[in-house]
């Protein structure tokens, strides 16, 4: 069954993004964070991530969130506005001047290179985004009245606070009442919650998600569903061991339309290879594997698969050129530094057509 899309002409919107942001802080180059003299200021949160880099790909776009009114939540609002994401949707309460009651969270990153991973340490407790209470938003003035194509939320909100779960279900059972393409993350992050919890949790959103992105992982530690033929660790997973849990998910969940997913294998720190799968349709798809490929950042590589998987069908692509512009989207994103995407859309068509790296004067 093919997604039913929304009359964009309908919609204020192409793309919502429901979830946090950070902002990001990381030391220049491959530094350590106990050792840094400075730190690169930028901004990222999963689901954030998704709607910039649609917006940065020519749909009209929105981040829903809550974030308290001061200078470093401007940093996030003003990095939205710079590629035209609409922020009218972000709850802004008045700062206590410490933090107390909330905050912005704050990412500290480590880039890795060779054998040394990159690393996240959060500071995001008691962020503003993760004490909203579902009747705070009026969801149906967001997708009835101003209207939406698509929704991306992910596991990363639903994990913040059992009010952040609330506020998940809230926007997506508000989305797909309206009509509204509803896409999903697991993301799962074992800092914020664990597997037992994960999988309590997402049993009741899930119903109302369409589209579901996860790795092996995700589907594992936040659904429960165990990868046939493959180690604890997961290392020796096969990409058909893969598409046989995905059956079995799909079976379970027959309101989900389309599950993708990265394929990332790492060879060192910024030497990876990747590809990517969705299934759609009845049929699975696979991208082009970028064997090899050079990694400036991997961090938000896998949020820019995302959102070329939702630019491709709010664009009415066949599903194996989708998951090609999301696997090439999410393979040039990783070659820059931060979270959120500089990529152009010609640039993504070039490498999803097989163009090389041959300097362009």
């Amino acid at each position: 069954m093919s997604l039913q899309l929304r009359d964009s002409s309908k919609c204020r919107f192409d793309l919502l993004s429901l979830g946090e942001c950070m902002v990001r802080l990381a030391p220049p180059g491959h530094g350590r964070i106990e050792f840094a003299k400075t730190l690169e200021v930028d901004v990222g949160g999963g689901e954030f991530n998704v709607a910039y880099a649609c917006a940065r790909l020519g749909l009209r776009t929105g981040f829903v969130s809550k974030l308290p009114n001061n200078p470093v939540a401007s940093i996030i609002l003003n990095h939205a506005r710079a590629v035209g994401m609409d922020v009218s949707n972000v709850l802004m309460e008045k700062f206590d001047g410490v933090g107390r009651k909330g905050r912005v969270g704050l990412n500290f990153t480590e880039v890795g290179t060779g054998v040394r991973a990159s690393v996240t340490m959060y500071d995001r407790g008691q962020s503003s985004i993760s004490q909203m209470k579902p009747e705070e938003m009026d969801w149906k003035a967001i997708f009835e009245g101003q209207g939406a194509v698509w929704l991306h939320t992910g596991g990363i909100m639903a994990s913040l606070s059992d009010a952040s779960a609330a506020v998940t279900k809230a926007a997506l059972q508000a989305a797909r009442a309206a009509g509204t393409v509803t896409s999903y993350d697991l993301n799962f992050r074992s800092k914020l919650w664990s597997s037992e919890k994960a999988i309590a949790v997402t049993k009741d959103i899930i119903p109302h998600v369409q589209v579901l992105i996860g790795n092996e992982e995700d589907f594992q530690k936040v659904l429960g569903f165990e990868v046939e033929g493959t180690t604890g660790d997961l290392r020796d997973l096969s990409v058909e061991a893969y598409k046989r849990m995905v059956l079995r998910v799909v079976k379970t969940f027959p309101n989900v339309q389309a599950v993708c997913t990265t394929l990332r294998e790492v060879k060192s720190g910024l030497v990876n290879n990747w590809g990517g799968i969705l299934w759609h349709e009845g049929q699975f798809f696979e991208a082009r594997t970028f064997k090899d490929l050079e990694i400036e950042d991997r961090v938000g590589g896998g949020d820019g698969f995302s959102s070329g998987i939702a630019w491709g069908f709010i664009k009415g692509m066949p599903p194996g050129e989708i998951v090609n512009f999301g696997t090439a989207h999410g393979a040039l994103l990783q070659t820059t530094r931060g979270d959120t995407s500089q990529v152009s859309l010609d640039e993504v068509m070039h490498v999803m057509k097989g163009g090389s790296a041959r300097i362009q004067r």
